[in-house]
């Protein structure tokens, strides 16, 4: 059973056509990479599964669950967590708070987020073991405001990791960032694969840490080196799918993406 099935999902703004009939599966345990040219529907599509909008037509199905019209916190708590471009911050609050919230997002017993202003030693460990994993090397009581556009990118995705999840929606976690940290990031998408990322967050240990994500990113270099599929977008619809090393000899998908026919190694 795919993970997500996406079917024949359709979303207008006024006479513009953002996504047109789009239909794909995401596979269990694996990374997925969602391409294409600015204004393909990439970031719509994201907002359609993860219910941030919702469609004019088709349907999402998550983990055997018909998810089309239920609400963000529904999907969430089936399992979803995403990411976002720009990094939404709980701005005056800490790493540690913020954190926390990730954390205490799956507890059904929460009595006002924060309880009584403690961190118990198994969050305090989770949130430890996830800031090593991504390698933001920052006091929990950092304000989030002073964190680097960097280290903003580890911090959103050290929450969604945290976050109680089966899958994650990752949206440009290497746009922007210097080539040092894109390496770095390279290197934790590899490890989140294999299996050797930490359990915090895991909803699924019989998968042993393997995660399974979405991915939205435009650099193909960094698309090959970490996704096992990639399905491409232009105007909307889905061009072509397939493994990494198919796709970027796809004439239709050099032509469209990529802007030539020549074939690129």
């Amino acid at each position: 059973m795919a993970t997500l099935a996406v079917h024949d999902l359709s979303k207008s703004f006024g006479g513009v056509r953002a996504v047109h009939d789009c239909s794909f599966d995401i596979a269990e345990a694996k990374i997925t990479a969602l391409i294409g040219p600015n204004g393909a529907g990439k970031t719509t599509l994201f907002n359609l599964v993860n219910g941030f909008q919702a469609p004019d037509s088709g349907r999402i199905v998550f983990r055997g669950h018909d998810v089309t019209k239920r609400a963000v916190w529904e999907r969430s708590r089936l399992g979803m967590s995403r990411t976002f471009q720009l990094s939404r911050l709980f701005k005056n609050l800490s790493i540690r708070d913020n954190l926390l919230l990730a954390v205490r997002l799956g507890d059904d017993q929460i009595s006002g987020i924060f309880g009584d202003g403690t961190i118990k030693e198994k969050e305090f460990e989770m949130i430890r073991d996830t800031l090593e994993f991504v390698g933001l090397k920052k006091s929990l009581n950092t304000p989030v405001t002073d964190l680097s556009y960097g280290e903003q990118k580890l911090f959103d995705l050290a929450r969604a990791l945290l976050n109680p999840h089966t899958f994650l929606l990752l949206d440009e976690p290497a746009s922007g960032v210097n080539p040092v940290l894109r390496e770095k990031l390279k290197t934790i998408m590899l490890q989140l694969k294999s299996g050797a990322a930490p359990l915090a967050g895991r909803a699924s240990p019989h998968l042993m840490g393997r995660e399974t994500v979405l991915l939205i990113e435009h650099d193909m270099d960094f698309v090959r080196s970490v996704a096992d599929w990639v399905i491409v977008m232009v105007e909307g619809s889905v061009l072509a799918e397939g493994r990494p090393e198919e796709v970027v000899r796809d004439r239709r998908v050099l032509e469209a993406y990529l802007g030539t026919t020549r074939e690129k190694s």
